[in-house]
Order: structure tokens, then C-alpha cells, then sequence
């Protein structure tokens, strides 16, 4: 709260400014200040609006107000800014406008206005704005203050300020947004450029202009020493994925973004090299046609494809992919141009190699004659008593062409509907077309009607982003996710089962099948064939791999239904299963969800031969990551575990070289897995499943390598930095040199809290334990000033600079809190709150000597 000080000179006792309406603004204020004290909210806006109605100009006053109490204000709720916005509802609800907020008696007010917005706290600046029109006032005075925020390192004043006066004409769109997003608040970006097509073109291009190759985002850190930068946010793939966003919510074109496209399409080649020539996960008519529409006539494009295929070690498949790209063999290795001659020869004599079904994926009970493909509204009223048999399980599945390109999903090519029996797959294009037509509407009610009824159970695997993509493809079923009643999505059933259960060992392997294909292995014993997934579902006719496909990925769910119904003990359900009483289905969309379940031992965990491994400490634990685990490596690092995490533009391998060097486990989550697997050995690579959150990744590493957690581990580690050595600093020795630091024009650290901060709160609150009494005070020695290099700006005697900033001044002034801690290897500042006590009880199953909460009903 802010009050004036009784050694402030109050403006309103100026001879030539005397108070309006003969009332003292002081003592109006210090009349609501005693109420503000009180936290009584409603009496205090029955004696706001009363004094108002007292006022015969009440814009006049509040400036008057404002200026008797400024210089005293702070970071907590504002009283001025209060009654700003107070009065403003005021006036809105006064029958006619007052006289001053029109006409020439506004520009002397809006010049007052503008001093106190330039030099008040933030909060003043929206209800200012609004009650004396800033967005006409003069620009001069307020341009001038942006420009001297934004040389403060105060950026997001600066783009909040910019973005409510609406100055954006007047402002470099690169010089206020860059520091932003390196700070990771694009949203403030987004707010800035968002009534401006052009300058939403320039933002998306200043962030492709740092996607291209080569580029070093630390250069235009340089420029902004005292943002708080979050540069792990900012690797070509993250900025990429946000670019992409912003291409699709601005309705742009991708030719504005070229780096991103380029860097989008470079990154689809890898992936399809890799399901051809390592999963043989795709076909080779379907992969061709893939890669020749994406690669095209880009000669960059064509050189990494080369340089790609010349990589493999199977000398036939790249024959093979060659042959069927009609590659120049002049650019091609030797031995691979001898293995195309063969393979020409071989096509001469004989029948080129099929790719039969696979004998080891799961197989089509029903025969070919009961897969109906529907295209017509005959064909649909002819099926449709069966496809709206009330009571029945029917599994539902959509498929779509492969898109690597910007512009968002392609639309949805083909919806399959399974009943017992038999497979129905309608032909969306067909039926939805021409529009308003007979088959589009017979088209659209018959899945309406389908998804509404509840006595129809609806099975799916990520049923809400299916439902989506049909909304979105087809109007007339934009309301489908809505419309759900009786679903049951598979894909919670399956978390379910992860968590009740470690990873089962194909999820280790990220050669292993994959979310539906997984379930099926582990429910009805072989994965699903995926060779179709990636195939062109636009084509007209489909193959018949292509309709033999599209109907196993809607029977399985059928499949694998009955079998949880049957033994939902052996995949660690609950036993009396929520779909078989009619119990657990969402009110708000009628889907199934799984209910939480106690923490507890897994059978499979204790017939498992890794239960058996030697117990690990987690001090001794050692681990490196690749760059897409940084919050698994955080939360890690949390529970002491030594974690070295990949930078973006570090390859893979230098993690097989890490590993061997420095003795750690490769943790990756990306395709390299059995590469990386055979240069360090068994055991020593575990490939992590994305699906979890980092949490649960965590705790299944935990148990998958025996590590052993103790409350005395928690935060032993440097979050940020991975760095075990702090130094303890008294409570006395902090306000100093954070006083230094603000009044002797130090520069600030990060802004951000550290990981044992609960952040910033009231002064005066008690701080929480964790449970069981449990207190952060690892082994360190105090700082001493032999210690610091310097005082100001804060700087220990290695170089590190301590991030002062990132104090705030509320829990300097917070009783009980008697010391802080410092990290030695990035100069982070932490003290203990309640972030001990979260983590303490979210690891609470995985912690030796942590106290368990009493047993209960869930």
C-alpha cells in the first residue's frame, strides 16, 4: 500500500492549483487511506463514490491526489491506482459525461496526466490512459520516457507503456520487441504488433532473421546486458515452432519467414530418412512421393538429401531410395551407384522386392469383404442402422495427408468407424462435397448423431485433437468436440497404465512403437504396421495397404477394449473399471477420465530384473541430456542428480563423447537412440518418453536406475547451472548489497526467481515446511569478504556476478527468513520458501526418509 509521506510538499497547496470543489485532496485520501488499511473493500467504495459525488471537477482532484502522493509508491497494491480505476467506474456510471473529460478543459489535465504516468508506478498507466484519453495527448513527453525505460533495461514497461498509448508508429518495432523475446515474453510481443499487419510482418521477420544458419543469438544478447535472458528458449527450433504460430494467427504467408520453412522442411527430410532408412516405418512408394514434394527443385534442399543418404550404412536401402528419387549418380558414392546397377538388373529378371504385411504386427481379424469404404449418401443410409445400433462400442479414427509444410493441419481425408465385425470408412471429401448438397448433410447428421448419443461408446486415442481437426475441416462439424457424449479416449487409459506401472521396456527403446502402436503391443501382444501412416490419404482410389491399414487402426480399439474389460488387473487399472459401471464420464464432454491413484509399488516393478540393480545415490548419480529434456534436466538437478544438458547447437554425438569422458547416462528423447546406445553400451542410454511431463520422467528414471533420493539432496544442485557449491549469506549482508546495487547503479542479475524462491509475497508471511519438518540447509560456508571481488556490482572472487536482482524487496523485509544462498557458479540467489515443501511432496514417493502421508480413501 502507498501513502504519502508528511515530508512530501503537496501540490494541491500551490496558490495557482487550489483543490476542487473546496475539498482537501489529502484529506480525502487520508480518509480513504484508513479504510484502504482495513481491507474493507465495500465500505471503502461506498466512501470513494460518495466523496466523488461531493467533487465538482473529479478529474482534477484525482491529479491533485495523485501528485500530493507521489514519490511514495512501491510494489505492492497501489491505493492512487485504486481510486483511478474506482473513479473511472464512476463516471462511466454517471448518466451524463462530465465537463471536463471534453474539449479544450482536457489538454491541461492530459499534461498533468503524462508527468504523473512518467513518473509513477506502472499500475497508474491503463486507468490514466483511460480517463484522460492519452492515446491524443501530446506524444513528446511520454515518447521521451519510453525511450529512457528502455535504456533502464525496464522493457516491458517500455512495450506495456507503447502498446496502451498506442506509439507504436512512433517506435522501432526491432529496438522494443528483440529484448522481449529474449526474456521469453513473445505474448507482450504479440500484444504490441497486434493491430498492425506490418509490423506484425516485421516481428516475424526480425525472429526468422534469427533462425538462419550460422546465427548467434549471444550477439544480440550483447546489446541488451541488463535483460534476464532465457536463451535456452531461443534455439532455431523453439523460435521456429513460435514463428509458425504467429504465420498461422496472422494469416501470413510462409514466403515472409524463408529461414523457417527451410529449417521446417530440412527438419521433415531428416525425419523421413530416418522412418525410411531406419525404422522402415513407411513405404517406398509413400516415401518417395513425400520427399520429391518437399524437396522439389530446392538445390539446398537436394544437397542435404545427398548428403543424408551418403550417411547410412545400408548401401542396398539408399540404392533403393535413389533408384526410386531418380537421384544423379555422379553425386552419389561409388558404392552406391554399383548397388543401383544391380538393382536395375535385378527388375530387369525379376519382380521387384514387395513389402508384404508383417507376420510380427498385429493383423485384421475380419475378412476384406467386411471393410466398406462409403462414399455417397446411399451407400451412408444404407450402413446407417448398424454404424447408430444404440448400446454398441465402436472405435473411431481420421486420417489426413502428411503435411511438412507452414499453414497449419490438412484437412481430414478419411474417417473410419468400427463395430464389431466389420469397418466402415467414409470418404470425406466426397461426402462433403458439393456443399449443401444431400450428402453432406446426411453426411454431417449421421456423425452428429453418432457422437451425441451415449449409449453408443465412442473409443478413440486422442479423441480431442481428432475432434478438432474434423471441426476444422469440415464447418457443419465444428461444434463435434462439444457434441462427445460417451467417449473413451484410450490415450488416458494408457497414461493411466504408465503411471501406475514404469515404462515398459519397448518405451525405453525409440525404436520401439509408439502411442496407439505401443498400447497394442502391450495389451494384444504386436504393435500395429505403420507403413501406411505417412502414405497420401488425398489419393482417389486408395491402395489396398492403405484401406487394409486405415480399419486395423480403428479395430485395435475395439481390440484392446474388450481385453482391459476382461483383465484390467494385469494392466494396473482400478478394478472395478469406470466405462463397464457407467462411472467417471466427464460432465462437460462425456469423455472418460482415468481417476488419480496412490503411489504405490507396481507389480511389474518388483518381478522387473532392474529392481534388482545396485541402489544409486543421487549425488553419485550422473547423467547428460539432449537439448529437448532441459526441464527433465532441471527437475533432476532439483533432487541432486548430476545433470549436464546439450546445448541447441550441439550434435548428438557429442553426448556418446560426454558420457564415455566424464562416465554419465545418455538421457535422450530424440531419433539417434540406437546410435547412441551402441557407443557407450548397455544400460548406460535410456531413451525418454515425451508424453510424460518431467515429473514423471523423473521419477521413472529414479526407479529405472535404482537411484536412491534423500530430503538432505533436494536443491543440493544449482537448478540453472548444475553447480553443488553455494555460499550462505546473512539477511544483513543481502540488504547491503542489494542497496548497493540499486542505489550505487550496479547492474541487476536475473529477474526471475530461483528454484528454492517461493517468490514474491507479502512481507510479514510465514514461511512453509516442507513435510515432516524438513528445512533446506545444505553444508556451506558463509560469505565472507574475502569472498567478494568486488561490492559493487556484487562479484565473488571467481568472476561470478551475484543476480541481485533477482531479490525482490519484500523478501528482504520477510521475518523469519534469517539467510540466503548463493550459487557460486552463476551468482543466482535463493532462500528457502515454499518451493522446498512442493518439491518435497511431489517426490515424496521416490524420497528414502521422507515421512509418508497417512493411507486413506483416494
Amino acid at each position: 500500500m502507498d501513502r504519502g509521506g508528511p515530508e512530501e510538499t503537496p501540490a494541491a497547496t500551490d496558490p495557482a492549483r487550489q483543490p476542487a470543489g473546496g475539498q482537501d485532496p489529502r484529506l480525502f485520501l487520508q480518509t480513504l487511506q484508513t479504510l484502504w488499511s482495513t481491507r474493507d473493500l465495500r465500505q471503502l467504495r461506498e466512501e470513494a463514490w460518495k466523496g466523488f459525488a461531493t467533487l465538482d471537477d473529479p478529474l482534477t482532484t484525482l491529479l491533485d491526489m495523485l501528485e500530493a502522493s507521489r514519490g511514495c509508491g512501491g510494489r505492492g497494491p497501489s491505493l492512487e491506482a485504486w481510486v483511478a480505476r474506482e473513479l473511472e467506474r464512476w463516471l462511466q456510471a454517471q448518466p451524463r459525461p462530465e465537463p471536463a473529460q471534453g474539449g479544450r478543459a482536457l489538454k491541461p489535465l492530459q499534461a498533468r496526466a503524462v508527468r504523473l504516468l512518467t513518473e509513477g508506478p506502472p499500475s497508474l498507466v491503463e486507468p490514466l490512459v483511460s480517463l484522460f484519453q492519452l492515446q491524443d495527448a501530446d506524444r513528446s513527453p511520454v515518447l521521451a520516457h519510453i525511450h529512457r525505460l528502455h535504456q533502464e533495461g525496464k522493457f516491458k514497461e517500455a512495450i506495456v507503456l507503447g502498446t496502451k498509448l498506442q506509439l507504436q508508429a512512433d517506435l522501432d518495432v526491432e529496438k522494443m520487441c528483440a529484448p522481449l523475446l529474449l526474456q521469453d515474453k513473445v505474448d507482450l510481443t504479440e500484444r504490441y504488433v497486434d493491430s498492425s499487419p506490418l509490423l506484425q510482418q516485421r516481428l516475424l521477420a526480425l525472429m526468422d532473421s534469427w533462425c538462419q544458419p550460422g546465427f548467434d543469438i549471444r550477439v544480440v544478447a550483447r546489446q541488451y546486458p541488463q535483460a534476464t535472458l532465457r536463451l535456452e528458449r531461443l534455439s532455431p527450433r523453439a523460435l521456429g515452432r513460435q514463428v509458425l504460430r504467429l504465420l498461422e494467427q496472422y494469416r501470413l504467408g510462409p514466403a515472409l519467414c524463408p529461414n523457417v520453412v527451410t529449417q521446417q522442411r530440412l527438419a521433415a527430410l531428416r525425419y523421413l530418412c530416418y522412418k525410411r532408412l531406419v525404422e522402415r516405418s513407411i513405404s517406398r512408394e509413400s516415401w518417395a512421393e513425400l520427399v520429391q514434394g518437399l524437396v522439389g527443385q530446392d538445390e539446398c534442399l537436394q544437397g542435404q538429401l545427398l548428403r543424408l543418404l551418403a550417411s547410412q550404412e545400408d548401401v542396398a536401402a539408399v540404392a533403393q531410395c535413389a533408384l526410386d528419387l531418380s537421384l544423379p549418380e555422379e553425386r552419389l558414392p561409388a558404392t552406391v551407384v554399383a548397388e543401383m546397377s544391380q538393382l536395375r538388373l535385378q527388375e530387369r529378371t525379376d519382380k521387384a522386392p514387395s513389402e508384404d504385411r508383417r507376420d510380427d504386427c498385429y493383423r485384421l481379424p475380419i475378412a476384406r469383404e467386411d471393410i466398406h469404404f462409403l462414399a455417397s449418401w446411399e451407400e451412408l443410409a444404407r450402413h446407417e442402422d448398424t454404424l447408430l445400433q444404440p448400446g454398441q462400442v465402436v472405435g473411431v479414427d481420421l486420417e489426413w495427408r502428411p503435411s511438412f509444410g507452414a499453414g497449419g493441419r490438412p484437412r481430414v481425408s478419411l474417417m473410419q468407424v468400427a463395430v464389431e465385425g466389420r469397418v466402415f470408412l467414409l470418404d470425406l471429401p466426397q461426402l462433403s462435397s458439393p456443399a449443401g448438397g444431400q450428402a453432406p448433410r446426411a453426411f454431417s447428421q449421421l456423425v452428429s448423431r453418432l457422437l451425441s448419443d451415449p449409449s453408443i461408446t465412442k473409443l478413440g486415442y486422442g479423441m480431442a485433437g481428432d475432434l478438432r481437426s474434423l471441426g476444422a475441416s469440415y464447418p457443419a462439424l465444428a461444434q463435434a468436440g462439444q457434441q462427445l457424449q460417451g467417449g473413451l479416449d484410450l490415450l488416458q487409459v494408457h497414461r493411466q497404465m504408465r503411471v501406475a506401472d514404469r515404462p515398459a521396456p519397448a518405451v525405453d527403446g525409440a525404436t520401439g512403437p509408439r502411442g496407439l502402436s505401443l498400447l497394442v503391443q502391450q495389451v494384444l501382444g504386436k504393435p500395429l504396421d505403420k507403413t501406411q501412416q505417412l502414405s497420401n490419404w488425398d489419393r482417389r482410389p486408395l491402395g489396398e495397404g492403405q484401406l487394409v491399414y486405415a480399419a486395423a487402426d480403428a479395430y485395435c480399439l475395439l481390440e484392446v477394449f474388450w481385453a482391459l474389460c476382461r483383465e484390467p488387473a494385469r494392466f494396473h487399472l482400478p478394478g472395478a473399471l469406470p466405462w463397464s459401471l457407467g462411472l467417471g464420464r466427464s460432465k462437460r464432454r462425456g469423455t472418460w477420465e482415468p481417476p488419480p491413484q496412490k503411489a504405490s509399488a507396481s507389480p511389474w516393478q518388483e518381478h522387473s530384473p532392474e529392481a534388482a540393480a545396485p541402489e544409486v545415490p543421487a549425488r553419485a548419480f550422473r547423467v547428460v541430456c539432449d537439448s529437448m529434456l532441459g526441464g527433465l534436466g532441471r527437475t533432476l538437478r532439483c533432487l541432486g542428480v548430476d545433470v549436464r544438458v546439450l546445448h541447441s547447437g550441439e550434435d548428438h554425438r557429442q553426448a556418446a563423447e560426454v558420457a564415455r569422458q566424464e562416465g554419465r547416462v545418455i538421457l535422450t528423447s530424440g531419433l539417434p537412440y540406437h546410435k547412441l546406445r551402441a557407443q557407450v553400451g548397455a544400460g548406460r542410454c535410456l531413451a525418454v518418453d515425451c508424453s510424460l511431463k518431467a515429473q514423471q520422467q523423473a521419477k521413472a528414471i529414479l526407479r529405472h536406475f535404482n537411484v536412491r533420493v534423500t530430503p538432505a539432496d533436494i536443491f543440493s544442485r544449482c537448478q540453472a547451472c548444475n553447480c553443488d557449491q553455494y555460499l550462505k549469506v546473512s539477511k544483513d549482508v543481502m540488504k547491503q548489497l542489494v542497496r548497493l546495487s540499486v542505489h550505487l547503479g550496479g547492474p541487476g542479475g536475473a529477474s526471475t526467481e530461483g528454484p528454492h524462491s517461493d517468490g514474491e509475497q507479502e512481507a510479514g508471511s510465514a514461511l512453509e515446511e516442507a513435510p515432516g519438518g524438513c528445512s533446506y540447509d545444505p553444508p556451506c560456508r558463509w560469505l565472507e569478504d574475502a569472498d567478494l571481488q568486488t561490492r559493487v556490482p556484487a562479484t565473488l572472487a571467481n568472476g561470478t556476478q551475484l543476480q541481485l536482482a533477482g531479490v525482490p524487496a519484500g523478501v528482504l523485509r520477510r521475518p523469519g527468513l534469517r539467510h540466503f544462498y548463493c550459487c557460486t557458479g552463476c551468482g543466482k540467489v535463493f532462500w528457502e520458501g515454499s518451493h522446498l515443501a512442493r518439491v518435497t511432496s511431489n517426490f515424496q514417493e521416490v524420497l528414502e526418509g521422507a515421512p509418508r502421508p497417512a493411507s486413506g480413501p483416494s
